[in-house]
């Protein structure tokens, strides 16, 4: 039962996925604004699915913690879900995803439209140049970035290593950065199509500003943001087992 449910998901996500990504790369043509409106069709069409195919919840907290300013996200990262939800949860941003996602059609050219930045991450150095390059770019338009931190998705009760690609950026933007948690990965876990009833929380957690993030050490804030994702995780029951 539970994969002719989670088949009968992902035939619909299928579809409406193309969709979405058709009426996106059209709304472009009318601005990126646009098209980030339209956008968002993605992740409520794709959270409805859920409840109704597979009775997950969707709960966002802490949008009070969201600046007035452009900042840097920096975001846990679990499952698929994440991605297609955080435009509903944030002010207009940019992605910070591996190039090869941007050459899967319909997905990939919507993404791109959506102005995502695309790096390659078998090459570190060039990958860091470009975040910074061009999310310094998005940040003065007036667009925040979005980057996980621990490069790929980690299964629940892992983690993987947090790069500081997301401290060099906002330091040389000068911008707040803004950790986000979630237990996704339990109700969408990574490596298997099987979905799990209960509720996906997303936590906007407070931000580290501008100021602090110019002042302090690389390593110490990169301790920071590990530390209040990891142990927001936790609490929310999709953090690494401590025993």
């Amino acid at each position: 039962m539970k994969y002719l449910q989670a088949w009968l998901f992902y035939g619909l996500y299928t579809v409406l996925t193309i969709t979405i990504a058709i009426l996106v790369i059209i709304a472009r043509i009318f601005g990126r604004d646009i098209a980030w409106q339209v956008g968002k069709l993605w992740g409520l069409t794709g959270n409805a699915l859920l409840f109704v195919i597979c009775g997950i919840r969707v709960k966002i907290e802490g949008q009070e913690n969201i600046p007035d300013v452009p900042c840097v996200y920096a975001v846990k990262h679990q499952s698929t879900w994440e991605t297609t939800t955080l435009p509903l949860a944030l002010p207009p941003f940019a992605w910070i995803l591996k190039k090869e996602l941007m050459l899967i059609p319909f997905f990939g050219w919507a993404l791109y439209a959506l102005g995502a930045i695309a790096i390659n991450r078998s090459n570190p150095r060039a990958a860091l140049k470009q975040v910074n390059e061009k999310g310094v770019a998005q940040i003065k338009t007036g667009r925040s970035v979005v980057i996980f931190p621990e490069g790929t998705r980690s299964a629940v009760g892992e983690k993987g290593k947090y790069q500081p690609g997301v401290i060099l950026l906002a330091k040389k933007a000068a911008v707040p950065i803004v950790p986000v948690a979630h237990n996704a990965g339990l109700c969408w876990p990574k490596g298997t199509i099987l979905k799990y009833s209960g509720t996906i929380t997303l936590r906007i957690l407070p931000p580290i500003s501008a100021e602090d993030v110019v002042e302090r050490k690389r390593n110490d804030l990169l301790e920071e943001i590990e530390q209040s994702i990891e142990e927001t995780c936790t609490a929310l029951g999709a953090g690494v087992s401590k025993g």
